[in-house]
C-alpha cells in the first residue's frame, strides 16, 4: 500500500452559514472525524473541496489548519492545480511551504493543451518542490483524457511523480512506475483488483472504515462493494460535492453550505441520498 495512504478522503471545505468564510472548527472536527473512521489521508482543496471557489490563501490557510489539527496522524496532500502553469507553481510552492505531505495537481482544463503542453506543465510542477506529486486525470472536468504512455513518461521524467489518481470512466489501469488511486469511489473496488494501492475518495467521508476493509480484505471486497453501491449512487445524483454535503448535513457532520455557482440539494436528490443513508442504518427510516 501506498505511502501516502489507501483510504485518501477527498475532504469537503465547511463554510460558515453565509458562505462567505471558511468554517475551521467545523474543518478541524471533520478531519478528527475522518481520522477516527478510516482515512489514513486527506486531501486539501480539491474537487470536493471546491477548490475553483477557494482564494489562494484559504487554500493555504486550509492546509496549515489540516496540518496543525492531524499532527501526523494522516498525510495531508494538498491540491494544488490550475489551468495556468505559473499559478499552479506558485500555489504548489505555497502548500509546501505550509507543511502539505504531497500535491495532487490537476491537468490544465479549459485551455486544454496539448500533450507536449501537458507534459511541460507537470515537469514545472515537480520543478516547484521536493514533495512527491500525484497526477489528477479526470477528463468529465478538463476535456482531456492523460494517455497512460504520456502519464508514464512524465513519471519517468520526475523523480517526485509518484502516482496518478485516475477519474476516468472505466476501470483504471495499472501504470509502469506510479501508484494507481482509483479516483472515483464506484471503480475502488475494481482498482484494487487492478493493482491501486489506494483511492482518493468522496464516499469515505460516511463509511470509511467499510472503504478500509475493502482493501485489506480482498475475500470480502465484492461483497462490501456490493453493499456500498446505493450509496456511490446517491452521490452521483448530482454534482459533487452536493450530494456528500448534503450527506453529511443530514448526518450531522460539518459540512455547511455549498458555494456558488454550486447550489444545495433539492428535495428529490435530498431523498435519494437519505434512502441511502437508510439502506446502509447510516440514519432511520423517519428521518425520510
Amino acid at each position: 500500500m501506498s505511502k501516502l495512504g489507501t483510504v485518501i478522503t477527498a475532504m469537503v471545505t465547511p463554510f460558515s452559514e453565509d458562505g462567505r468564510s471558511i468554517d475551521e472548527v467545523g474543518a478541524s472536527k471533520l478531519l478528527e472525524h475522518l481520522i477516527e473512521n478510516g482515512s489514513d489521508g486527506v486531501v486539501i482543496a480539491g474537487t470536493t473541496g471546491e477548490a475553483p471557489t477557494l482564494s489562494d490563501d484559504e487554500q493555504v490557510s486550509l492546509v496549515e489548519l489540516a496540518v496543525s489539527q492531524a499532527a501526523g496522524r494522516l498525510t495531508i496532500i494538498a491540491g494544488a492545480g490550475s489551468n495556468d502553469t505559473r499559478h499552479a507553481v506558485h500555489l504548489t510552492e505555497r502548500v509546501a511551504a505550509a507543511g502539505a505531505d504531497a500535491i495532487l495537481s490537476v491537468t490544465p482544463y479549459y485551455n486544454r493543451p496539448e500533450q507536449r503542453g501537458i507534459h511541460a506543465h507537470f515537469e514545472a510542477v515537480a520543478s516547484a518542490s521536493d514533495l512527491p506529486v500525484i497526477l489528477y486525470n479526470v477528463p468529465s472536468r478538463t476535456g482531456t483524457d492523460m494517455s497512460d504512455e504520456l502519464c508514464r513518461e512524465i513519471g519517468d521524467r520526475n523523480e517526485t511523480v509518484v502516482g496518478i489518481k485516475q477519474a476516468r470512466s472505466g476501470v483504471p489501469n495499472k501504470i509502469d512506475g506510479l501508484d494507481l488511486y482509483a479516483g472515483n469511489d464506484d471503480s475502488f473496488a475494481a482498482a484494487l483488483d487492478n493493482g491501486a494501492v489506494g483511492g482518493i475518495l468522496v464516499a469515505s467521508h460516511i463509511i470509511g472504515k467499510q472503504m478500509r476493509s475493502m482493501a485489506l480484505e480482498p475475500e470480502n471486497r465484492s461483497q462490501l462493494d456490493a453493499q456500498m453501491r446505493s450509496l456511490y449512487d446517491a452521490l452521483g445524483v448530482t454534482t459533487n460535492p452536493i450530494p456528500i454535503k448534503a450527506a453529511l448535513n443530514i448526518l450531522g457532520l460539518p459540512a455547511g453550505p455549498m458555494r456558488l455557482p454550486l447550489v444545495e440539494a433539492d428535495r428529490d436528490q435530498l431523498a435519494h441520498i437519505r434512502e441511502a443513508l437508510i439502506n446502509l442504518n447510516l440514519i432511520g427510516a423517519s428521518d425520510r
